[in-house]
C-alpha cells in the first residue's frame, strides 16, 4: 500500500507482504517461468517441500514461513516473536555475533528473518560451493540461537526507537487505530510488534519461549529454487528442520470484523491527515474473488488511472496517491486503502471516497474499465517474475494458499474469464457503504466522528 509504518505494513496494510494474496506473485521472468516445473519433494524424514531446479546459475534460495507468528504471543508479552525474529541473527552456537556475520559473510550467504501477523518467514541464498557450510550455519541460527544479553538490549533498543517513532507517525497512528477497530477483541487488533511498555518488560525467557511457539515442524510450508536436486534437497531439509519441536501452541481462531459504517477521529498536529479505510473483504478460495480482483483495479489499483487516483487526485487535487486492496490474512479478509491529504481537504476526500465505493456498489464497471484492468493485471503480471529468490518465496505463498503447481500458468486465465456482470455481483456484495469504516488522524479536519 502506502507508506506505513513496519508494524502497520505487518498489520493491516501489508500488501508487501501479502503481495500473493492479490495475485501478484513475483516470479521468474515469463518464458523461463512457461517451462519450470514445480516438483513436489517429501525428504527422508517426512518434510515436503516444492522444487524448481534451476542449474543455470550456481547459487540456491530456500523460503520457510512458520504460521502463527506474532498472532501467537500472550497478551502480556506482545512483541516477543519480533524481538526474537531479530535476534535469530546475533549468535548461534558457539558463536556470537561478530562471529556468526563473519561467518555468514565468509560463505557469501545471506539470510533473512523476519515476522508478521501470521507467520515466522526465514529466506536464505547460498552459493552451490558453499551449501554445506551454509545450511548448518542456518541450521545453528534456527535451532541454537544464542539470545546473549548484551545483543539482547542492543536489538531492544533498535525495537523500541522503532515504537517511539511510530508513536508520532500519523500513518502509524491511523492503521493501528483502524486495526483495532475492525478486530475488536482479537490479536489482530493489537500492535504487531508491541509496545514500549510491553517490550520494555520482556525478558530472555520470554523470547526463548517465543521462539519454541514459533517455530514448529508441523506448521512450516518451504520451497526452494536454484541449483540443487530433489534429492539434495531431501536431505539437506531434515538437516536444516528436522530437530525443530514437532509441533508449536494453538494457532488464533477466526477474527470476527467489525462491519459497520463509521468514521473516527484522532487529533494529531500538522498540516497533512492521513485517512485509511476498510471493510469485510473476500476469501481467496471464494468463486468471486477474480472479480473482486478486477473491482479492486479499477477502484484503487497499482494503475495511475483508477477511479480513486482519477477522483481524489486527478480532478480535485486532494492526494498524491490513493491506494486500495485486498488483504487476505489466516484469520480474516479486507478490502482496505489509504491516503494522505491536508486537512482543510480531508472531509472533502473522506465524501469523494464514499461516495465512489457506493458508485461502484451500485453501478459495478464499465467494458472499457474492465478490459483495461484485465490488460493491465495480465500484461504487468510477467513483469513482476523475478529470478530464484522471488521463485522461492512465491512457492511458499501458493502453498499457504492451497494452490496446486499449476497455478502461475492457469492464473491470467482465470483474470480474463471476469465479465462486468461477475464485477457487478461482487461490488454489491462488498462494496456496501453501510461497511465501510474510515479512520482519520489529523488536527482540524472539521470532520465530527460517527463511530
Amino acid at each position: 500500500m502506502i507508506g506505513f509504518s513496519k508494524s502497520q505494513s505487518a498489520g493491516l496494510f501489508a500488501a508487501a507482504r501479502r503481495a500473493i494474496l492479490g495475485l501478484g506473485f513475483v516470479v521468474l521472468a515469463a518464458p523461463a517461468w512457461a517451462e519450470a516445473n514445480i516438483q513436489e519433494v517429501i525428504s527422508p524424514g517426512g518434510i515436503k517441500a516444492w522444487l524448481v531446479e534451476e542449474h543455470g546459475i550456481p547459487f540456491t534460495a530456500l523460503s520457510i514461513r512458520f504460521q502463527g507468528g506474532t498472532s501467537l504471543d500472550a497478551a502480556d508479552k506482545r512483541g516477543a516473536t519480533n524481538l526474537m525474529t531479530a535476534l535469530i541473527k546475533e549468535g548461534a552456537g558457539e558463536m556470537d555475533a561478530q562471529g556468526f556475520a563473519a561467518a555468514r559473510d565468509g560463505l557469501a550467504a545471506e539470510f533473512r528473518f523476519s515476522s508478521d501477523i501470521d507467520g515466522v518467514s526465514v529466506r536464505a541464498r547460498f552459493l552451490t560451493d558453499n551449501r554445506d557450510a551454509s545450511i548448518d550455519l542456518l541450521r545453528q541460527a534456527l535451532n541454537a540461537p544464542r539470545f546473549d544479553d548484551d545483543a539482547v538490549e542492543r536489538v531492544r533498543g533498535q525495537v523500541l526507537a522503532n515504537l517511539r517513532s511510530e508513536s508520532k507517525d500519523p500513518g502509524a497512528m491511523a492503521g493501528q487505530a483502524l486495526s483495532a477497530r475492525m478486530f475488536p477483541g482479537h490479536v489482530y487488533g493489537l500492535p504487531t510488534d508491541g509496545t514500549i511498555d510491553s517490550v520494555t518488560a520482556l525478558t530472555r525467557s520470554d523470547i526463548v519461549a517465543a521462539h519454541k511457539n514459533a517455530l514448529a515442524r508441523d506448521r512450516m510450508t518451504v520451497a526452494a529454487s536454484g541449483d540443487i536436486t530433489a534429492e539434495q534437497l531431501g536431505i539437506l531439509l531434515d538437516e536444516l528442520l528436522g530437530a525443530l519441536p514437532a509441533s508449536g501452541p494453538a494457532l488464533p481462531e477466526r477474527a470476527q470484523i467489525a462491519a459497520q459504517q463509521g468514521l473516527a477521529v484522532q487529533d494529531f498536529p500538522g498540516p497533512q491527515a492521513v485517512v485509511v479505510f476498510a471493510a469485510p473483504g473476500i476469501r481467496f478460495d471464494d468463486p468471486d474473488y477474480f472479480a473482486a480482483v478486477v473491482m479492486n483495479e479499477v477502484l484503487g489499483g497499482d494503475r495511475f488511472g483508477s477511479r480513486l487516483m482519477d477522483e481524489l487526485r486527478e480532478k480535485r487535487g486532494l492526494t498524491y496517491g490513493v491506494g486500495t486492496s485486498l488483504a487476505v490474512y489466516d484469520q480474516a479478509e479486507l478490502i482496505s486503502g489509504s491516503f494522505a491529504t491536508g486537512v482543510d481537504t480531508a472531509a472533502e476526500a473522506v465524501k469523494v471516497l464514499r461516495e465512489e465505493w457506493a458508485r461502484m456498489a451500485t453501478n459495478g464497471i464499465t467494458d472499457p474499465e474492465l478490459e483495461a484492468a484485465k490488460r493491465y493485471l495480465t500484461g504487468s503480471y510477467p513483469l513482476r517474475f523475478d529470478g530464484n529468490g522471488a521463485i522461492a518465496g512465491i512457492m511458499v505463498g501458493m502453498q499457504t494458499l492451497g494452490l496446486t503447481p499449476d497455478y502461475p500458468k492457469t492464473r491470467n486465465a482465470k483474470v480474463e474469464a471476469v465479465t462486468a456482470q461477475d464485477v457487478a455481483r461482487v461490488a454489491a456484495r462488498l462494496m456496501d457503504p453501510a461497511k465501510l469504516f474510515v479512520m482519520v488522524v489529523g488536527q482540524g479536519t472539521g470532520l465530527t466522528a460517527t463511530e
